[in-house]
């Protein structure tokens, strides 16, 4: 048993391996009940064949204080997002020497800039996104919410999230802990992520318009969505799947910009594809195109996806930048701050040299991002030594950002994955709390948070979500 912190505690009411093993099949086997599922890698396009979404044995321990300084700050992260994208000098100027290296966001810029010149023409915004936190052990040994990143464009797991507190409260049950299993909060991001996308519909005004969820032919993560559709179907809101390839043949703009595919309208896009380079051809970029271009309601528009680089991200924690976007809100400029991980730029000149160096002088401390949504993507350690000494003298590293390492407090937990040996390992987690708003107009017509994702991986994963196989599905256990 691996001596870490509180929650292994969990492991003391066990009598060895072969009771870990029975809890284990327990909790799959409540888990299927419960739809905490994915499509398998073999049969990524089809759900005849299924498995569980990997998930932890155990809740895992989360500081109250932290959780509740989660969700209060995210409404102003809603209100941040909302207003970079609104800022077009802003974002012009932050992201000019990434988009002079990163095609990826050199693309997304250009549908920018092309919108924006011909006017834009939906008058309803919808962010969906995810801020995600780690916890920074301090020296004092005290944790402090650290930001990692936030996700504005197909942030994930609201369905699947919504369906785990059963799974751990009957974990809990069986071990005789109903004290405890009564602690596991309840959560559904998928009925305020539906909530989200019902109000943005509402307000485009067309009773027979559709919702139209963008998603790829080979989703494993299908169920998770179907979860939002599902809630959208109870408030007789019809959503249909197609992929970009489908968006390009049959998709059309009336005069008035109102977008129609196989002749019905839609309302509001809901992108749950197009946050790769991978998942764009010269045909997706063109469905992008004529989409943004569009009166639809696009979750997220272009700015949107935009605000979520780790650019802006790393502008955002500058002096002053903050209170420029939110003025007159010292309160929330200061929710925000508090939350921020230091982010150090790596443009050509002198602070880009000096940060250069001092990762290079210790590299344990700083972890290097490219400007990528997805997982699987960040430079640690040698490979990110290796990295900098490569872009050292090029214009190419202006594409990356440099963020301090978190280091937070590991404890044990068991990750139950298909086809996995059930043992304790010393694990980590990652806090995402998902944030919903709708702007019509300059009004903010709806701003709150809907819910929260729990991912904990084994202590040696520098990187990696769900789907990347790397973290596993989880429940905060407050502490």
């Amino acid at each position: 048993m691996v001596r870490v912190g509180m929650a292994s505690s969990w492991g003391s009411f066990l009598q060895g391996e072969q009771q870990l093993e029975e809890l284990a099949r327990q909790a799959v086997d409540r888990a299927l009940a419960e739809g905490v599922l994915l499509r398998t890698t073999k049969e990524q396009s089809s759900s005849d064949v299924v498995s569980y979404a990997p998930f932890t044995l155990f809740p895992s321990p989360v500081p109250s204080a932290l959780l509740e300084q989660a969700y209060a700050v995210q409404m102003d992260f809603n209100q941040l997002v909302d207003a970079v994208s609104q800022n077009a000098a802003f974002l012009e100027k932050t992201l000019s020497s990434t988009i002079k290296r990163d095609t990826f966001t050199a693309r997304l810029f250009d549908i920018y800039k092309q919108v924006l010149k011909e006017g834009i023409a939906q008058t309803v915004f919808l962010g969906l996104n995810r801020s995600d936190y780690m916890f920074q052990r301090n020296a004092d040994g005290s944790p402090a919410l650290k930001q990692i990143e936030i996700n504005t464009i197909s942030a994930s797991f609201g369905g699947l999230a919504s369906r785990t507190p059963a799974v751990h409260r009957h974990v809990l049950n069986v071990l005789n802990k109903t004290k405890d299993a009564a602690r596991i909060l309840s959560n559904n991001p998928s009925q305020g992520l539906a909530l989200g996308i019902a109000k943005a519909w509402e307000l485009y005004g067309s009773d027979r318009a559709l919702v139209l969820l963008v998603a790829q032919e080979k989703e494993r993560n299908v169920f998770d969505q179907r979860a939002i559709e599902n809630e959208l179907l109870a408030r007789n809101i019809h959503v249909i799947r197609r992929r970009f390839e489908d968006v390009a043949e049959k998709g059309s703009l009336d005069q008035d910009r109102k977008l129609f595919l196989d002749g019905q309208e839609i309302a509001v896009v809901y992108f749950r594809d197009g946050y790769m380079p991978s998942q764009y051809n010269q045909q997706n970029w063109e469905a992008r195109l004529l989409m943004e271009r569009s009166c639809a309601v696009k979750c997220p528009d272009i700015a949107t996806q935009l605000a979520g680089t780790k650019k802006v991200q790393q502008e955002l924690s500058r002096v002053g930048v903050l209170e420029m976007l939110l003025p007159d809100q010292p309160e929330a400029v200061a929710r925000l701050r508090a939350t921020f991980a230091g982010q150090y730029s790596l443009d050509l000149g002198e602070e880009g040299d000096q940060a250069l160096a001092e990762a290079l002088a210790a590299p344990s401390r700083f972890v290097l991002k490219p400007q990528r949504e997805g997982g699987g993507n960040n430079l640690y350690g040698e490979e990110m030594v290796q990295a900098l000494r490569q872009l050292k003298d090029s214009e190419e590293r202006a594409s990356y950002i440099l963020m301090e390492k978190i280091e937070p407090e590991p404890f044990g937990n068991c990750l139950l994955r298909p086809g996995c040996p059930v043992r304790v390992v010393p694990c980590i987690s990652e806090l995402g709390i998902f944030g919903v708003y709708v702007r019509q107009g300059k009004t903010l017509v709806m701003n709150k948070h809907v819910g929260h994702l729990l991912r904990t991986k084994a202590n040696e994963h520098a990187d990696g979500g769900v789907v990347a196989g790397v973290a596993v599905l989880d429940n905060p256990f407050p502490v």
